[in-house]
Order: C-alpha cells, then sequence, then structure tokens
C-alpha cells in the first residue's frame, strides 16, 4: 500500500467574511459562522467581502447581493465587495456559491438576521437568503462551509421570505 506523502487536509479550508454596517463602516473579518453584522441595534447591512481561506483547492467563492432601489447586483468572487459604500443602501438578500474543486468537497451555508424577521432558516449553494418585495435591511449574517455528507448547521426552513400580489380582473363580456 502506497501512502501519499501530501494527503488532503479538508480540514485546512475555511470561510471569512467581513460587513460594512451603517454607521459603523466596515467591520473586522469573521470565520466559520461566527456573526458579522450587528444583532438588535436596527442598523443595515451595506457591504460585504467574502474569502476562502483555503490552501488546498482551486476554486471560487461567488455571491451577489439585493441592493435597495438597484436590485440584484452581479456576481463577485474571492473578497470583491458586493453593496454599495457610502450610498446608505441596505442589503436585503443575498446568494453565495462555491465554484470549482472545492465545491466537490464542501457546501456552503449561510443564514441572516432581517429586519421584523430576526433570523432566518440556513440555505445553500447559491438559494437567496433574505427577504423580496418588503423593504426591509439584513442585519446580520453567519457563514459556514459544511463538508459533504455532514449536517446542516441549523434550521433550514424559510431562508428567503417573498411576497405576492394576487390580483383577478372581470373583463366584460368575457
Amino acid at each position: 500500500i502506497e501512502v501519499s506523502e501530501n494527503p488532503i487536509d479538508i480540514d485546512q479550508t475555511s470561510v471569512k467574511y467581513k460587513t460594512h454596517v451603517q454607521n459603523e463602516g466596515w467591520q473586522s473579518w469573521k470565520k466559520d459562522g461566527e456573526m458579522a453584522g450587528t444583532q438588535g441595534k436596527s442598523l443595515r447591512l451595506e457591504g460585504i467581502c467574502i474569502e476562502l481561506d483555503n490552501d488546498v483547492f482551486s476554486g471560487d467563492i461567488t455571491y451577489l447581493t439585493h441592493i435597495q432601489n438597484i436590485g440584484w447586483q452581479e456576481w463577485k468572487l474571492n473578497g470583491e465587495m458586493s453593496g454599495t459604500e457610502g450610498q446608505s443602501l441596505r442589503l436585503e438578500a443575498i446568494k453565495i456559491k462555491l465554484e470549482g474543486e472545492v465545491a466537490e468537497y464542501y457546501d456552503i451555508y449561510y443564514r441572516v438576521h432581517a429586519q421584523e424577521f430576526g433570523w432566518l432558516g440556513w440555505t445553500k449553494n447559491g438559494e437567496s437568503a433574505g427577504t423580496a418585495g418588503y423593504g426591509y435591511r439584513l442585519e446580520a449574517i453567519e457563514i459556514e462551509l459544511v463538508k459533504k455528507g455532514e449536517n446542516t448547521p441549523g434550521n433550514t426552513e424559510k431562508p428567503y421570505v417573498q411576497t405576492y400580489i394576487r390580483y383577478r380582473t372581470h373583463v366584460q363580456d368575457v
């Protein structure tokens, strides 16, 4: 039996992120499920940067945010800022995904603290987290890498809340 001199240690890979918060500016980097943003202060997230701390796998972390008065911004990757700075615009939702070799070994889970709802459920791999149609701000986020096949970090119910408008019309003689 031949043993590799450099076995893959997937435990060396982690995720780090920082947020730009209303009235506070850029916070320090958070890592592996720590809360970024604020809770109980009613302050909006305005921007976010996300990176993989990874010397093991090739690939990228990509993300996009839904911004007040702008909508979904284009995908950003590997530490680029998503959102705005100096425009006083709130983040309302986010999607995060892994690409390349790293996505073969990990799922990326995330959940947000949204105005009026509090902590929403965990979601993963490019699905939406936050709100749509309410005009509510994101106040905090937690992001965690989970090895493929392992349990979710927590409750996965209701990670994204969207309003819907229903209507009917009546047309004369139809």
